[in-house]
């Protein structure tokens, strides 16, 4: 790929064209030293028309009818004139590196919406829930003019923070018939939430999924306030229905008239690309390290007979006098 169609594929992309933007998420997902380069200079085009979406995460435990959400969501978005992507992240196998990739037939009718884009992606066993590539993605659909993008989560888990730091809201969905499994919320899970959102009403009843929302507000009270001053929110309803969309669409409104007026998100997006750095730099130190001892073979014959972090220890120390 010249420059030239680099240039091609950016114009492409500020002109909504959806091929253009399939194309270029999976020039950044490509892992070949090569194309990562061609995907830096494309979001290098197009960081300048990037940055004006509401970056939202959406996350909860499986079975919770995240995928049925959001559809309902973001065709609810959609008809108030928005434009929504949905980075929706598939598991990957560790055996076979395969991954479902299923969103799509879940969200039929958002995929058929003209102005929504649902983007399956492979974890490729990447943590956090997310995929390696997932901020570039969103970069590239900010560029392409989606006013908000939509992050589903493979679920809970210890490592769920990856995501929390590239996004500006986190909503976290719970079911009203979790019973006892509510003392098992990881704490992290709730102080990073903004919006706690009780799914699937129309099959438990309103009556417990009421009881689960007042225990969810009460253990929200013993947890230290967010950064952003925002008070957290437990809303209940049906993503099947659409009970209770619109009100977390105007509860993330006023979310980010807060945040926006009080300079949190502004300081955010700078956390955000500063992240994005440490990653980058950890991604590259540690891919050329492990080229480099893959093309070592002066310890083969040890591996079998000495203690494997002394091992690595000696290696490092041999091939990298600053450690």
């Amino acid at each position: 790929m010249k420059t030239e169609t680099i240039e091609e594929l950016a114009k492409g992309i500020r002109n909504g064209n959806r091929v253009s933007l399939s194309r270029a998420i999976t020039l950044a997902e490509n892992t070949l030293i090569e194309n990562q380069n061609k995907a830096h200079q494309l979001i290098q085009l197009l960081l300048p028309f990037t940055g004006k979406a509401k970056r939202i995460a959406i996350t909860g435990v499986p079975g919770v009818g995240k995928s049925t959400f959001i559809e309902g969501f973001g065709n609810l978005l959609t008809q108030k004139g928005l434009k929504v992507a949905v980075l929706a992240i598939d598991p990957s196998s560790s055996l076979s590196g395969g991954s479902i990739l299923g969103d799509k037939t879940r969200m039929e009718d958002l995929a058929r919406n003209e102005n929504a884009y649902i983007r399956p992606s492979a974890t490729a066993g990447y943590l956090g829930g997310i995929a390696s590539r997932t901020y570039e993605a969103m970069l590239l659909c900010e560029a392409a003019g989606f006013d908000v993008i939509l992050i589903e989560t493979v679920g809970v888990g210890q490592s769920e923070t990856l995501v929390h730091e590239m996004t500006d809201l986190f909503l976290f969905l719970q079911i009203p018939g979790a019973g006892d499994d509510l003392q098992g919320i990881k704490r992290g899970i709730m102080e990073m939430s903004d919006i706690i959102f009780v799914n699937k009403v129309d099959d438990f009843g309103s009556e417990k999924a009421k009881e689960v929302k007042v225990t969810l507000a009460r253990s929200l009270q013993f947890l230290p306030q967010k950064d952003s001053s925002w008070k957290r929110k437990v809303l209940m309803g049906s993503g099947l229905t659409g009970k209770g969309l619109e009100e977390v669409w105007t509860s993330i409104e006023e979310y980010f008239e807060l945040t926006t007026r009080n300079g949190y998100i502004q300081n955010r997006r700078k956390e955000q690309m500063n992240l994005r750095v440490k990653e980058y730099i950890k991604e590259k130190i540690t891919h050329r390290i492990m080229v480099r001892y893959e093309q070592d073979n002066s310890l083969e014959n040890l591996l079998h007979e000495t203690n494997p972090y002394l091992l690595a220890e000696k290696w490092i120390q041999e091939n990298f006098k600053e450690f």
